[in-house]
């Protein structure tokens, strides 16, 4: 096969750190390529130097077996390099025609009416679904992604780049996507992926490219490997892909939420008339399209956040409580405090300048009595989850914010799980960890459940919400799509109840 692109030993470090370190890659015209790694590998720096965002500080790249300097996005896209980054680089008061139309440097089309059809065009060729007229702003995360590749076709691109393309997107819009880049494979175009999803990479790409902390590890054929194989290369050693879902037989309604409202943080509607119950010993994974509701629901039983109609009732042994727009103090005054990881993890969850004792007292000082803090008990629990849950740190006097996001993510959850609280609830608690650690904390999880404590899981990894949940609820358009039952639900079905707004609970 045609070579189309090489790097060779690719350079790039910022300050002391090593981003890259002599990255050798070669796409060949007509492949699909997965370049897969753990955050912090180098992936997206190295896709940055490819398209022009980045210089390296050392190598270089060819592009038809010539020698090339990309030192901006211009030089890569006369090269015929299209780079789709997770952010979208869209105008959202303009629609797709606009858009497109400021994206092109040259004079080949006079009007929209020539850009409108050249959309058309390009639509009809390879399956996409896209009304050029229509704004940014109404589109869908997956109708914003079309238009940016369209963008990058129209504008020349042979070799398409995609920065975790499937991140927010539901299974049907996944697959959508993956049959559109099938099209343009048979078309001649090489497409590389960046992801972090194995069963993806197994499905769409021809050879699998593999890095680790800044490092080239392997190319795999697709074909002759397996998710095992793979995530053992990305970690550099052997992982167990299995999540444990045990049962608790003494299930009770522990939390009970009646039809509650609250407003975003921009005063539009944030959540609009949710109920459910959770009952301890279970897990209720929540799935749906981030921006749904998931962060306002999280803040609401929290107490973080104030509910403008509605309900939620906590049953203890000690009687049951109305804890609606109870802060947190007085939840913990009266023994009803819930255990709470935030997606933001050193805004919301930890001070960020303090060490992980002072990040264990955090929530329980006010509750010591005398003028003196009793740090003994503190830093023997941070040594505890060190140990436990193998955070890197120099010390547990080193302040959070040097920790990796990872290692700080395992502070906050050790923290809250400690607490021993009766109602756990973890947003995206396994962002930015590696698989080993993501397993570890899937089974901590499960050892909570074990011990009777009621969770709420936020996730955006469907097989790990229907491996790990007891019950999924689909949240869209900040309401209930659904109610399901983990085990027997597909993720087809889950996909059609995240682009559900009637709010029908199954």
């Amino acid at each position: 096969m045609e070579v189309v692109l090489e790097t060779k030993n690719l350079c790039k470090s910022f300050g002391a750190v090593m981003v890259n370190d002599k990255i050798n890659l070669t796409l060949h015209r007509g492949e699909i390529m997965a370049v897969l790694g753990e955050n912090g590998s180098g992936k997206t720096t190295l896709i940055n130097m490819i398209g022009g965002i980045y210089y390296p500080d050392s190598g270089s790249i060819y592009y038809e077996n010539k020698r090339v300097e990309i030192r901006s996005p211009k030089d890569a896209d006369r090269l015929g390099i299209g780079v789709v980054h997770q952010h979208f680089k869209l105008v959202s008061s303009m629609d797709a025609v606009e858009n497109i139309e400021i994206a092109l440097s040259d004079k080949e089309y006079k009007n929209k009416a020539d850009i409108r059809k050249r959309i058309t065009d390009v639509a009809k060729k390879y399956g996409f679904t896209v009304n050029p007229d229509k704004k940014i702003c109404d589109m869908s995360v997956s109708e914003k992604q079309t238009v940016e590749i369209i963008k990058a076709i129209i504008k020349g691109a042979k070799i398409l780049i995609l920065d975790e393309p499937t991140a927010v997107l539901t299974p049907q819009e996944s697959s959508s996507l993956f049959n559109v880049i099938r099209s343009m494979k048979k078309d001649g175009k090489s497409i590389i992926i960046i992801t972090h999803k194995l069963q993806e990479v197994l499905d769409i790409s021809d050879n699998v490219y593999i890095m680790r902390k800044g490092h080239y590890i392997d190319t795999l054929k697709t074909s002759e490997t397996d998710e095992n194989e793979l995530a053992c290369k990305m970690v550099g050693k052997t992982v167990t892909l299995q999540i444990a879902r045990t049962s608790y037989e003494k299930k009770k309604t522990v939390l009970s939420v009646h039809n509650i409202s609250c407003l975003s943080d921009d005063k539009t509607v944030g959540l609009s008339d949710v109920s459910f119950d959770l009952k301890s010993g279970e897990i209720l994974g929540i799935a749906g399209i981030s921006g749904s509701g998931q962060k306002e629901l999280c803040e609401c039983i929290d107490g973080i956040r104030e509910v403008t109609s509605g309900k939620i009732k906590y049953y203890a042994e000690e009687g049951n409580f109305d804890i609606t727009n109870k802060k947190p103090e007085w939840r913990r005054k009266n023994k009803t405090g819930f255990g709470f990881v935030p997606e933001d993890r050193l805004g919301m969850g930890l001070i960020a300048s303090s060490d992980m004792v002072d990040n264990m007292v955090l929530k329980s000082y006010k509750d010591e009595a005398g003028a003196f803090l009793h740090r003994k008990k503190a830093a023997d629990i941070a040594k505890y989850l060190i140990k436990k849950l193998d955070i890197a740190t120099p010390g547990i006097h080193t302040p959070v914010r040097m920790l990796s996001g990872g290692n700080v993510q395992k502070v906050l959850l050790g923290r809250e799980i400690e607490a021993g609280r009766d109602v756990l609830i973890v947003s995206y608690p396994v962002r930015g960890l590696d698989i080993n650690s993501s397993y570890m904390i899937y089974t901590l999880l499960d050892e909570e459940r074990k011990r009777g404590t009621a969770i709420i899981f936020v996730g955006e990894d469907l097989d790990v919400l229907m491996a790990l949940s007891d019950r999924i609820m689909v949240m869209a358009d900040h309401r209930i799509a659904g109610i399901t039952d983990a085990r027997t639900v597909t993720k087809d079905y889950l996909g059609s109840l995240m682009t559900d707004t009637k709010g029908q609970v199954i």
